[in-house]
């Protein structure tokens, strides 16, 4: 096998729930609040305070960015040695171009934070996202996007 071209599609990543963006969506933006009908308004006289809503956390472009690209992992699937292989499947450099949609700054910004987290957990030795991505099983490689995302999250970036 050492030296062939075969590539490798791993689908050890955990499907996502499609119905949890719409929920999440939901929550941030939850529809308009009906206004109350002439009875219900002259009924109560006195409004009821209502209590202070949580503040609504904005997801930070790096952090979007990095959340698409292992939704699209989940979705076509995890590659190997191939920026994207024949049948959908992409490496994580290449979720990363598909989920930033061109090279801007989350791209950039996504892209060093994920090769930051790679070596935080696998060594300093490792100098691109596309030599990591190859040389590791899809379960560390999730590890590192997991890790990656929550670290974004955290920075509000």
């Amino acid at each position: 096998m050492e030296g062939s071209m075969n590539t490798r599609t791993d689908t050890d990543f955990t499907p996502i729930d499609q119905d949890l963006y719409a929920k999440a969506f939901q929550l941030l933006d939850p529809g308009p609040t009906p206004e109350p009908t002439a009875t219900e308004a002259s009924a109560a006289s006195v409004p009821s305070p209502r209590p202070a809503a949580p503040p609504v956390r904005r997801t930070g472009p790096v952090e979007r960015t990095l959340t698409d690209a292992l939704a699209f992992l989940d979705t076509h699937g995890w590659a190997r040695f191939t920026l994207v292989h024949p049948e959908g499947a992409r490496c994580s450099i290449g979720a990363l171009r598909a989920a930033a949609g061109a090279r801007n700054a989350a791209y950039c910004d996504a892209g060093n934070l994920l090769l930051d987290e790679a070596r935080r957990q696998h060594g300093k030795k490792w100098e691109t996202i596309p030599s990591w991505n190859d040389s590791h099983t899809g379960a560390q490689v999730r590890s590192v996007w997991d890790a990656a995302i929550r670290r974004a999250r955290r920075m509000s970036i």
